[in-house]
């Protein structure tokens, strides 16, 4: 995770983000934070990244990286205002002693490469380029299944799927293309299908163990949804950083040893 010590919308690159509209630092200061304890309330270690002036967005780290079996597949930023934020996640990494392989293709981390069980289920269509799934695949070692997203709101996988455990996600169909759609219902017959107003406060940028959920608390049909399917829904306040298009996911990139 990355503090939002300089967090802002000065530019807008996602439909999400409006400069004119004034963002409270402080209160997305406490709201990370939150989400910073509530990881440790539920027994996960929590490593930080330290935040760099001039970069708002790094607060997102999942856009930073992919990691497997601890090897490190850095990113490249489709748009220039985050690029410097790459270099920043392979020094990171380097540092804490794992391999880093620096990307050829545009990929936004684990915005577009979603790590489901053996699988990586890998977004395109706003962010990464489809070349970058082949890539992924080589560098990574798993079978990348390709889906293209359609509608701007949902710009990163990580937005319109959650991983819930190793067979299971929950998705919103309308995110995605005919094709996409029909791929993922192939792997996925019983994948929890949000409500299209969950999805829109980016409730299906959650975080999951394979028994707590961290979900928007403002998703309150999802978290209904998920805890009749036995998951526990752990509800966070994020609003303030989802100014910025992001959620509990975008704030959060995991470190698989």
């Amino acid at each position: 995770m990355c503090r939002p010590d300089h967090f802002e919308v000065r530019y807008a690159i996602n439909p999400w983000m409006h400069p004119d509209v004034p963002v409270d630092r402080e209160r997305a200061l406490a709201q990370w934070d939150a989400l910073r304890r509530t990881y440790l309330d539920l027994g996960h270690r929590v490593d930080l990244l330290d935040p760099v002036p001039g970069l708002p967005d790094m607060v997102y780290t999942a856009n930073g990286a992919t990691v497997v079996d601890g090897l490190v597949l850095g990113a490249r930023f489709r748009h220039p205002e985050r690029a410097a934020e790459a270099q920043a996640h392979r020094a990171w990494f380097a540092a804490a002693g794992h391999p880093v392989v620096e990307p050829e293709f545009v990929n936004e981390g684990e915005g577009d490469l979603l790590v489901v069980g053996d699988v990586v289920l890998a977004g395109c269509g706003f962010r990464t380029d489809p070349r970058a799934h082949a890539e992924a695949a080589a560098v990574l070692g798993r079978e990348v299944v390709a889906l293209e997203l359609v509608d701007p709101r949902y710009y990163h996988l990580d937005t319109a799927i959650a991983v819930l455990d190793e067979t299971t996600v929950a998705w919103l169909p309308a995110a995605f293309t005919p094709a996409a759609q029909e791929v993922l219902r192939a792997r996925f017959p019983d994948a929890l299908v949000a409500d299209p107003a969950d999805a829109a406060v980016l409730g299906l940028n959650a975080v999951s163990d394979g028994r707590h959920v961290v979900l928007p608390a403002q998703a309150v049909g999802l978290a209904a949804a998920l805890a009749e399917r036995g998951f526990v829904p752990v509800p966070v306040d994020l609003s303030e950083l989802r100014k910025g298009g992001g959620g509990p996911k975008c704030c959060t990139l995991e470190v698989r040893a």
